[in-house]
């Protein structure tokens, strides 16, 4: 049987606390390359501290934004384990990871590395970001808005929104 009749799934996981236009713009091209794309909204990353906004919260900004831009071929899931086991579950052949500088580009192939010892069928494929999104990262953005800078633009008007309240409300119990 030939794999062009099956559908090309790809998963794009990452912790999105919170998305921002530059992880938007990497699904969105992502959803151009393959019939399907789930992006895996993970509970609680390892290597980062604890996250701004709950899984649901961070699902729910996704699928709004992408509700909005009119992509429909993307689903948006949390996922609580392996990248790789969560990959097999949805039937996707690829992971898809942005790359914004050559430190992601170090930290993306040993993850990539360590993925194809544990799925060698999974691939991994990385999308350069563009070059309006190189510099933008959810932490900056959260540094931003920490100390009122402007983030218009940089996150969807929503998640904007929803981020100065969460922020303005951390400063008031301080």
């Amino acid at each position: 049987m030939s794999r062009s009749h099956e559908p090309r799934i790809a998963v794009v996981p990452g912790s999105y606390d919170p998305v921002t236009n530059g992880h938007l713009d990497i699904i969105k091209r992502a959803a151009g390359l393959f019939d399907e794309v789930v992006v895996a909204v993970v509970n609680q990353s390892v290597r980062k501290s604890s996250a701004l906004f709950s899984t649901e919260e961070r699902v729910g900004f996704i699928q709004d934004a992408l509700a909005e831009a009119g992509v429909d071929n993307v689903r948006v899931e949390p996922f609580f384990e392996l990248v790789v086991t969560f990959a097999r579950r949805v039937g996707a052949q690829a992971i898809v990871k942005g790359l914004r500088q050559i430190s992601d580009f170090e930290y993306e192939m040993e993850m990539g590395h360590l993925n194809r010892e544990q799925a060698p069928d999974i691939e991994s494929v990385f999308v350069m970001a563009s070059p309006r999104y190189a510099y933008l990262s959810s932490s900056w953005v959260k540094e931003l808005a920490r100390f009122d800078g402007r983030i218009e633009g940089l996150v969807p008007a929503p998640v904007a929104e929803q981020l100065a309240e969460r922020l303005t409300r951390q400063r008031a119990a301080s």
